[in-house]
């Protein structure tokens, strides 16, 4: 079998520039650990390392109310020796997952569905980026480097995003289906691109076949193995546990219901912090609504390209789910790539990236300011993060009005290159 020389020097620089952080500095990994930019109550990597230790000594993990992550992650953890005795294990299989999640991302990128769907071509699809600079842009992203150092379990949950991604472009309905069932297991939210997903390996059968498949019929019979995939990883997660079903209300409950208000980038703990309890369950439905109700808004508005619509969901969640960090933008920001055509459509680019330069520099002193050096307080850091929150809304807004406008003058070709204007 041939070697793609390319992929592999790129992932040959990614697993160096990973390595030489890990080993030249030592204390950098747990320094990242504690960030909040990095790590949420539901993907730490210290709360794991908690969760473990109770768990090798046969006592509930979820005793505590510390641990908060999926019961499968503790015997694979439990494998690996002690991240202070042997930490290059550990770091090695964070930098194993990132190149999953490359590789996946460069499938999506060789399928071309981003410029040409079952019923959308791009008249721009000539205007691409190789899937070995989107790889790269992935791999050597700031901050897929730092949740990677910082080592946050999100990162199997975007590998799993990523690869149900992968196995739909590439008509795989089955596996997209059981990565899909991995990912929501790991984190809840996944669940909610279940309908674009199961759209786009759809078209992909429609297209590969004279006729499309019937679609109450593959609807249901794709509910029916996503739920059935779910309940065998809770069925699973019950006999670990050693028959107690209450991980679930310390792994789903607490996305659901917030009770762990720790400061992290996103909109939720500050208002919550503030908010009367009276008022608090009707605020928690109204945020949950917020965020489930892009899903089918999007995927219906935009049914020509539902691995843009994917895109765009991943991109609402790393604003507006309960527990957000930058390995949520940093997925975001990995799918953008691939609709290298519509970059000429946005609008708003340089006032977004500037934006968000500009968080990602003052996020941190904020922090410090508030914490450490007491000259702070809470509105500090709040006011940062939606300087950053600002900074995505416009750059996800902006992308969407670039497809739009893309569909619109594939529509009305005569309209190509004229100014648009909202009336």
């Amino acid at each position: 079998m041939a070697i793609d020389r390319r992929k592999a020097g790129l992932f040959g620089a990614a697993i160096a520039v990973r390595l030489l952080l890990f080993t030249a500095f030592p204390s950098l990994p747990d320094l990242l650990t504690g960030r909040v930019e990095i790590s949420t109550p539901v993907t730490s990597f210290k709360r794991l390392q908690e969760g473990l230790f109770l768990y090798t000594r046969n006592v509930s993990p979820y005793d505590g109310g510390v641990y908060h992550q999926a019961p499968l992650l503790l015997p694979l953890f439990a494998l690996l020796p002690k991240p202070t005795t042997f930490p290059i294990a550990t770091s090695l299989l964070y930098i194993f997952v990132d190149l999953l999640s490359a590789q996946a991302l460069m499938q999506i990128a060789e399928s071309e569905e981003s410029r040409s769907s079952r019923f959308f071509t791009s008249t721009r699809k000539d205007l691409k980026w190789d899937s070995i600079a989107i790889g790269a842009a992935f791999l050597f992203n700031p901050f897929t480097i730092a949740t990677c150092i910082g080592r946050p379990t999100s990162v199997f949950t975007n590998c799993a995003i990523l690869y149900a991604i992968a196995r739909a472009v590439s008509g795989k309905g089955l596996s997209s289906l059981f990565a899909i069932a991995f990912a929501s297991y790991l984190s809840l939210y996944p669940i909610l691109l279940f309908p674009p997903i199961a759209l786009t390996f759809y078209d992909r059968e429609a297209r590969r076949s004279k006729s499309p498949p019937n679609a109450y019929g593959f609807g249901i019979s794709n509910v029916v193995f996503l739920f059935m995939a779910i309940g065998i990883l809770l069925y699973m997660s019950y006999l670990i546990t050693g028959g107690s079903w209450e991980f679930i209300a310390s792994t789903y409950g607490v996305q659901l219901l917030l009770p762990d208000l720790t400061p992290n980038v996103g909109l939720w703990w500050y208002f919550f912090i503030e908010m009367f309890d009276s008022f608090r369950e009707f605020f928690l439905g109204v945020f949950w609504l917020h965020l489930g109700g892009y899903v089918g808004g999007l995927t219906f508005r935009i049914r020509k390209q539902p691995l843009f619509v994917i895109t765009s969901l991943l991109g609402v969640f790393a604003i507006f789910k309960p527990y957000p960090s930058i390995s949520d933008t940093s997925l975001y920001f990995a799918l953008l790539p691939l609709y290298r055509h519509i970059f000429p459509l946005m609008r708003y680019t340089f006032l977004a990236v500037s934006t968000l330069l500009y968080a990602t520099l003052l996020g941190p002193a904020f922090y410090y300011l508030w914490i450490y050096a007491g000259s702070g307080n809470a509105n500090f850091f709040y006011a940062i993060t939606l300087v950053w929150s600002l900074g995505l809304s416009v750059i996800l807004a902006d992308s969407i009005f670039a497809v739009l406008r893309d569909e619109w003058e594939v529509e009305r070709p005569e309209m190509k290159g004229k100014e648009v204007r909202q009336i």
